[in-house]
């Protein structure tokens, strides 16, 4: 079955951390950029980071350099993102996304399969 499917949202502190997975199915993961898009209520969609093929070049929103890491394992099929040193404005619903070999990771133009999403917030 074609699908990404995220899990590891939560609630958590200011300054706390999260580990999100994406876990795919059904394509040739090891051939596609895999990314994390954000939405806040009211806010546009945003590319947050993205990891190509074979995991050597990565992308990071300014916002979240130096906080997030991004991962992927091409046996298991999976990415993940961790976020440490988290803000109230990294409160949002996060996206796992198939994006194309060599496409954008800061628009999601390219996107060619959304996963359902995961709310994290971040509140004390």
């Amino acid at each position: 079955q074609l699908q990404l499917v995220e899990s590891g949202g939560g609630l958590v502190q200011p300054g706390g951390s999260l580990r999100l997975s994406c876990a795919a199915s059904g394509f040739a993961f090891d051939y596609y950029t895999i990314g994390w898009f954000r939405q806040a209520p009211g806010a546009a969609r945003e590319g947050v980071s993205c990891i190509r093929a074979t995991g050597v070049n990565t992308y990071y929103v300014d916002s979240v350099k130096g906080r997030f890491t991004i991962s992927r394992d091409n046996v298991e099929n999976a990415v993940y993102l961790q976020m440490n040193s988290l803000k109230p404005e990294d409160t949002a619903v996060y996206y796992c996304a198939r994006i194309s070999r060599y496409g954008s990771c800061r628009n999601d133009r390219d996107v060619g399969l959304w996963g359902q999403g995961t709310l994290v917030t971040v509140s004390s």
